[in-house]
């Protein structure tokens, strides 16, 4: 029988040690998220709610006129620490699709299909009660899946969940992250600067030669960076994409002679996660998350946006997942993870259904300065804490059930 030569053997290793890295950074951020989505709702509906209301509409000013941006707090965070999460999103994206499970089209063919019918059902659902009415901007809101929170989920099952259903998890998660950015840059976008995108577009092409050669100084890439953002902010298109573009640039595999984790892709995915999993994305749910309850539980009732996001989390994720899955399976193009059931799959589809992180995003973009943001935040909130429910219930115990039948089986 044909033996794996051993550089195969060693990067496959290193690239499963590398996921798993990844995979306890993105867990144990999920519960940190958890505890500031809390603490904002706690705040916001305290004696200091409208404190923290006011704190994150001051306006901050930076740089010198005419380049200066001014934006409030709560923007700064948006198109700007979020600018950072999006490019560790895009060092995810080029990773998978370069060595890791959506590197061929065979690995790649289940969670394809399952992040397209998780994407198209909850739109669908949306839409189908919000076609002519305002909130129809919303119909991406409950497309994505929040990465961190469903691993936050995950780890509390710990080894209860074979390793193959959370790749599966992330990989959809990630295929949904990418058709999320490509909605938010074209149609979240009003209008157009195209001096400016003329501009973001050369600070891209010297970046993609800066790396092309090989000059590998941070400092350089970070001036490049700053300009960039200024550029596609001043654009009109959000500035977050600039997340994206420049981790597509960035080099995916070490130089000749290092090892596979040398690569500046590794190494700036594991520098920069810890940062964006306990710093940037509970700054982000501290800002974003603090809704108060007093009127947006009276805005709730008779809510078109809301039952769309209700709809789309908790009946298109499950049900688009997990049909999008069994019929890639049935038709022979994909195959279930190793160690998985169908009621483990369906699970994890429930998971899919805890939007958070994107949904709040795109939100935000869709209602921004409207009263439908407020019952939106709330509708999201509240459908990702049952997905999440449903999620661990339904695995919980789908895995007592295999481990039970492990044990009945003969040796």
């Amino acid at each position: 029988m044909a033996q794996t030569p051993p550089e195969i053997s060693r990067e496959k290793s290193l690239t499963g040690s590398l996921f798993r890295q990844f995979l306890a950074s993105q867990s144990a951020g999920g519960i940190v998220l958890m505890v500031a989505t809390v603490l904002a709702m706690v705040i916001a509906n305290s004696p200091f709610g409208d404190t923290y209301h006011h704190v994150w509409e001051l306006t901050l000013s930076i740089g010198i006129a005419p380049a200066a941006v001014h934006l409030t707090l709560h923007e700064w965070v948006n198109d700007g620490l979020m600018a950072i999460f999006f490019f560790l999103m895009g060092l995810e994206i080029k990773r998978e699709l370069v060595v890791g499970e959506l590197a061929t089209l065979r690995r790649a063919a289940l969670p394809l299909a399952a992040a397209l019918g998780g994407m198209l059902a909850p739109a669908l659902l949306y839409a189908s009660v919000n076609a002519r009415g305002p909130g129809a901007s919303g119909w991406a809101v409950p497309m994505e899946t929040d990465i961190a929170f469903a691993l936050g989920v995950l780890a509390l099952l710990g080894a209860r969940v074979p390793v193959g259903l959370k790749v599966f998890l992330t990989a959809l998660a990630i295929v949904d992250d990418l058709a999320g950015i490509g909605v938010i840059a074209i149609y979240y976008t009003a209008s157009i600067s195209w001096g400016h995108l003329g501009v973001a577009a050369g600070l891209l092409a010297i970046a993609a030669v800066m790396s092309r050669v090989g000059v590998r100084q941070p400092i350089w890439y970070l001036l490049i960076a700053l300009a960039l953002w200024w550029s596609v902010l001043s654009s009109g298109v959000h500035a977050t994409v600039v997340g994206i573009l420049l981790a597509l640039i960035v080099p995916a595999r070490a130089a000749a002679g290092e090892p596979a984790e040398h690569s500046p892709l590794e190494r700036l995915e594991h520098g920069i996660a810890p940062w964006v999993a306990f710093l940037i994305l509970p700054i982000f749910a501290l800002s974003n998350a603090g809704v108060s309850l007093a009127g947006s539980l009276r805005a709730l009732t008779g809510s078109a946006v809301a039952s769309g996001v209700v709809l789309g989390l908790l009946v298109g994720k499950p049900l688009g997942i997990t049909l999008a899955s069994w019929l890639a399976v049935r038709a022979g193009v994909a195959e279930l993870p190793t160690g998985t059931s169908w009621r483990m799959l369906h699970g994890a589809g429930w998971l899919g259904g805890i939007g958070f992180t994107m949904a709040l995003f795109i939100a935000g973009l869709a209602f921004n300065g409207t009263a439908l943001l407020a019952p939106a935040k709330l509708a999201i909130l509240g459908a990702s804490v049952v997905a999440a429910v449903i999620g661990w219930t339904v695995l919980r115990t789908a895995s007592a059930s295999t481990q039970a039948l492990a044990r009945l089986a003969p040796d």
